[in-house]
């Protein structure tokens, strides 16, 4: 009974994996660090917070926009949610890479987190709500399920060259 149901779940696993579904986990992941983020008072607990938020949008916004993106574009044709998309990670980018220098002791550290943030929360709502991104790209004809070897393929490419560094 107990491979049965092992079996069961990790078959549903697999037929839920989607390219939507993976980059949703990523959003899910990253909401979790942000809320422990602003939960805690430690200086050391917030700087791991940072680096794991930092790392995964890093990587996120890499396979989003080097394999993603382009297909949504093509099988959609929707320049203005595309072009929105890649500013709205420009702007994440920025502070990524700012935060990347600093330390939880040094001015500005919370409060550029806390914006990347809400930043990230409002990019997050685009992509999932209705109409949004992900809502139209299952109504078109992209192979989402092929789309989620190639993002986690790039994923854990990323992934490995970012520990080996």
């Amino acid at each position: 009974m107990a491979i049965k149901s092992k079996r069961s779940s990790s078959s549903s696993r697999s037929k839920s994996l989607d390219a939507i579904a993976l980059l949703k986990a990523d959003h899910r992941q990253v909401e979790q660090w942000f809320s422990q983020f602003e939960k805690t008072n430690s200086a050391n607990k917030k700087q791991q917070l940072a680096s794991n938020i930092c790392a995964a949008l890093t990587v996120h916004t890499s396979i989003e926009e080097e394999i993603f993106y382009p297909a949504f574009l093509r099988a959609t044709g929707d320049q203005d949610m595309h072009h929105e998309a890649i500013v709205e990670h420009a702007g994440a980018k920025t502070l990524i890479a700012q935060i990347q220098d600093m330390s939880p002791s040094d001015d500005y550290f919370d409060a550029k987190v806390t914006v990347l943030s809400e930043m990230i929360k409002h990019h997050v709502k685009e992509e999932e709500q209705p109409g949004g991104m992900f809502a139209e790209a299952k109504k078109s004809d992209m192979d989402l399920r092929a789309l989620a070897g190639q993002l986690l393929a790039r994923k854990k490419q990323l992934q490995s060259t970012a520990e080996a560094a």
